[in-house]
C-alpha cells in the first residue's frame, strides 16, 4: 500500500503516534519528564517541517471520503498551532519535569492533533470530532495543578464547553437535516433558505457555539476566570491556540456552508465584534490581576478578528478595488487575509504575554500570600528580569498595534479591509479601542519600568527565557518584514472565497 498519498497528514500521524508513546514511556520509566519534554518539542519541530513541505497547495488534497482537505487555509492555520504549542514545550521544560510530566506533554500533544483535524475539515462530523479531541484534552489540562483555582477553572471551562458544544451540535444536526448531508459544499449548496424557520434557529445555533468558543461577548463569561486560574503556560495554549481554533472553524462552516445566509448573519457579527471589542477592552482598564488583563484583551481581540466576517458580509463578490500600493484586491479577501495575520501575530503575542506571566509566578515565594499575577508582582521587573520584562514590553506595544511588530500589521489590514468596504464606522470603533487598550497596556508597563522592585533579583529561568526570546523574534519579524506574510495570508483567504 502506497502511503506517500497521505503525505500532507503526517503531521497529525507523527503527533498522534509520539503522544501514545510519551503515554507508554512514561509508564515505564520514572524521572523521565525532561525527556518527555525534549521529545514533545522534537516531534513538534518535526511536524512543523512536514507541514512547512506543503505550505502552499495550489488544489487542495482531499481525504477520507471528502471529510479532509488539506488546503492553504489548513496549513495556516497547523503553523500557528504547532508554533504555539512548541513555545508552551519549550517553556514547560522549566515547569513539568517531574511526576506526571508524561500526561502533561500528551495531552498538550493529543489537543495540537485536534486543533490540525478542526483546521482541514471540511465535513461537520470530522470537525466536531476534532474539536472534541482538543477540548477534551485541555479541559484536563486546566485542572493539571490540583489546585483550588485549578480545578475552578477547569470545572467552569469544561461547562461552557460543553454547552458550546451542545450548540453546535444541535445547529449542525439541523443543517443536516435540512441539507441531508454532512459535508460543507453539499450544505452551501441545498436551498436552506426554503426550509425557513429551521433555518434561523440552526443559523442562531451555529453562530451561538462559534462564539462561545472564540469568546465573543456575551459568550465570554468563561474565558477570563479560566484563563486565571489554569496554569499560565496552559493559559498561554488555551488563548493562543484553542480560541483561534474556534476562527478557523467558523471561517469554514459559516463563510462556506452559510454564504448564501450572509444577509443574516453579517448584521449578527457587526453587533458582536462592536460589543465584543468595546467590552474586552473597558473590562481590562479595571483590572488588577495580569492574567485576568491578558484574558480581556484576548477578548477585545476576538472582536477585532470578527471584523473580517462583517467585511465578507457587506463586500462578498464585489469588485477589486486600488488598495494603498498593494495594487487591485478584492475587499472580502483582504479582510478574512487581515483576520488571518491577526490571528497569527495574536497567538504569537499572547502565548509570549502569558509565558511571560508564568516567569513572574515563579518568582513569587511559595509561601506569600500576595496573588502571584496580582499587578503589584511586576513592579521593578525590569531590574528583577530584565529579559523578561523587555519582552513582556514588545508583547504589549504589540498587543497594541504599536509598529513594527505584527500586531500592527494585522490591524493595518484589516481594519483597511473594513474602510474599502465602506464600513468606516465600525473601522473608526476598531481604532478608538486600539487607543482604549493604550490604558492597561501602558499600566502593566509602567509597572515594570517606573515602579520600585518589590523583591531581590532572581534567575530567570532558560525554558521560559528561551521561548521569550523566540517569540519576540517572530513578533518583530513579521512587523519588519510583513509582504511575505500578507502573502501567504492572501493565500489561505482564497480557499474560503469563489475564484
Amino acid at each position: 500500500m502506497d502511503f506517500s498519498h497521505y503525505a500532507p497528514l503526517w503531521g497529525e500521524a507523527l503527533l498522534t503516534f509520539l503522544a501514545v508513546l510519551i503515554i507508554l514511556l512514561g509508564s515505564l520509566m520514572k524521572n523521565s519528564g525532561k525527556l518527555m519534554g525534549y521529545l514533545s518539542a522534537a516531534g513538534l519541530v518535526a511536524a512543523l517541517g512536514l507541514v512547512a513541505s506543503n505550505l502552499t497547495i495550489a488544489k487542495p488534497a482531499i481525504f477520507f471520503f471528502g471529510s479532509i482537505s488539506v488546503d492553504a487555509l489548513s496549513q495556516f492555520f497547523k503553523v500557528v498551532f504547532l508554533i504555539v504549542s512548541l513555545l508552551v514545550v519549550i517553556a514547560s521544560l522549566s515547569r513539568y519535569t517531574g511526576k506526571g510530566a508524561d500526561e502533561y506533554y500528551a495531552l498538550l500533544l493529543f489537543a495540537t492533533v485536534g486543533m490540525m483535524v478542526v483546521s482541514s475539515s471540511v465535513d461537520i462530523v470530522t470537525l466536531f470530532v476534532g474539536f472534541e479531541l482538543a477540548s477534551l484534552s485541555t479541559y484536563a489540562l486546566a485542572a493539571f495543578d490540583r489546585s483550588r483555582k485549578n480545578l475552578e477553572a477547569a470545572m467552569k471551562y469544561f461547562i461552557f464547553g460543553s454547552v458550546a458544544s451542545a450548540f453546535m451540535l444541535f445547529g449542525f444536526s439541523l443543517l443536516y437535516g435540512m441539507a441531508g448531508s454532512t459535508h460543507l459544499v453539499d450544505i452551501a449548496a441545498a436551498s436552506l433558505a426554503d426550509f425557513g424557520p429551521a433555518t434561523l434557529v440552526a443559523l442562531i445555533f451555529v453562530i451561538v457555539g462559534f462564539a462561545f468558543k472564540m469568546a465573543l461577548v456575551p459568550f465570554h463569561m468563561w474565558a477570563p476566570d479560566t484563563y486565571e486560574g489554569a496554569p499560565p503556560l496552559v493559559s498561554a495554549l488555551l488563548a493562543a491556540g484553542s480560541k483561534k481554533m474556534g476562527f478557523v472553524a467558523a471561517f469554514r462552516v459559516i463563510l462556506i456552508a452559510l454564504v448564501a445566509l450572509r444577509m443574516e448573519w453579517y448584521m449578527a457579527f457587526a453587533i458582536l465584534a462592536t460589543i465584543t471589542m468595546t467590552l474586552g477592552n473597558l473590562a481590562a482598564c479595571w483590572q488588577n490581576n495580569v492574567r485576568r488583563i491578558l484574558a480581556y484583551s484576548s477578548i477585545a481581540q476576538a472582536g477585532y478578528i470578527a471584523i473580517a466576517f462583517v467585511v465578507v458580509g457587506a463586500a462578498y463578490g464585489a469588485a477589486p478595488v486600488n488598495v494603498l500600493n498593494m495594487g487591485m484586491l478584492r475587499a472580502d479577501q483582504l479582510g478574512i487575509a487581515g483576520a488571518l495575520l491577526l490571528i497569527l501575530g495574536h497567538a504569537l503575542m499572547k502565548t509570549g504575554a502569558f509565558i511571560g506571566t508564568a516567569q513572574v509566578s515563579s518568582m513569587v515565594s511559595k509561601g506569600s500570600e500576595t496573588d502571584p499575577d496580582d499587578i503589584s508582582n511586576y513592579a521593578g521587573l525590569a531590574r528583577r528580569a530584565p529579559i523578561t520584562a523587555f519582552c513582556m514590553l514588545i508583547f504589549m506595544f504589540a498587543l497594541a498595534g504599536i509598529p513594527p511588530t505584527a500586531g500592527y500589521i494585522g490591524k493595518f489590514v484589516l481594519f483597511s479591509s473594513a474602510i474599502y468596504s465602506g464600513l468606516v464606522w465600525l473601522a473608526v470603533i476598531a481604532i478608538l479601542n486600539s487607543a482604549l487598550s493604550l490604558v492597561y497596556y501602558l499600566r502593566i508597563i509602567s509597572y515594570m519600568y517606573l515602579k520600585e522592585p518589590t523583591g531581590p533579583k532572581i534567575a530567570e529561568q532558560k525554558g521560559y527565557v528561551v521561548a521569550l526570546v523566540l517569540t519576540l523574534l517572530a513578533v518583530v519579524w513579521i512587523g519588519v518584514f510583513p509582504e511575505a506574510f500578507i502573502n501567504w495570508a492572501m493565500q489561505a483567504a482564497a480557499v474560503l472565497l469563489p475564484q
